[in-house]
């Protein structure tokens, strides 16, 4: 077990899981080629192009300039303790992009078909997604403030800073 952990890298049961994965995705791509073979095509290379060439930069940039701000803004920081904030932001940034990837036609009105086969005006979908939003970055604000308070507190019961205070992300 050990000389295929070494050749492989993890267990049998990931390479069958992953064999598994494999063939469930050829079994589908057969299906979908099989009816529509250059609307699919279309749509991964158009997936793909959107993904590398207009997404990838868009929320790099958005990360990036994240944690530039609040590099500059550490340094004032430096005598109380932290805690790691940047996935508490990205998170819920990154749950309600998904949201908006995989709806946006209903949340910016641009289908005609839905509204009549669901019985739902097509005005609610953006309440929605806008309320989903609010409380994916508020129950992770929650979840940020009980680590901050936690983290003080054992700073304080210990009459100092806990390690890796200051520039924490």
């Amino acid at each position: 077990m050990a000389r295929f952990v070494r050749w492989y890298g993890s267990g049998p049961l990931h390479l069958l899981v992953l064999i598994a994965s494999f063939a469930l995705t050829g079994y589908a791509m057969v299906r979908l080629f099989a009816v529509q073979p250059w609307e699919v095509a279309i749509w991964f290379i158009g997936a793909a192009i959107l993904h590398d060439l207009i997404l990838l930069p868009l929320y790099s940039l958005a990360d990036l300039s994240a944690l530039s701000v609040v590099r500059h803004r550490a340094a004032d920081a430096s005598d109380r303790p932290t805690v790691r904030w940047i996935n508490h932001l990205r998170v819920p940034a990154f749950l309600s992009g998904l949201l908006l990837l995989v709806w946006f036609p209903l949340i910016l009105r641009l289908a005609e078909p839905y509204p009549g086969d669901t019985d739902l005006s097509d005005s609610v979908y953006l309440g929605r997604w806008l309320a989903i939003t609010g409380v994916l970055f508020a129950a992770s604000a929650v979840a940020f403030a009980v680590r901050l308070r936690r983290v003080r507190r054992r700073g304080d019961a210990e009459g100092r800073p806990p390690a890796g205070h200051g520039t924490a992300l």
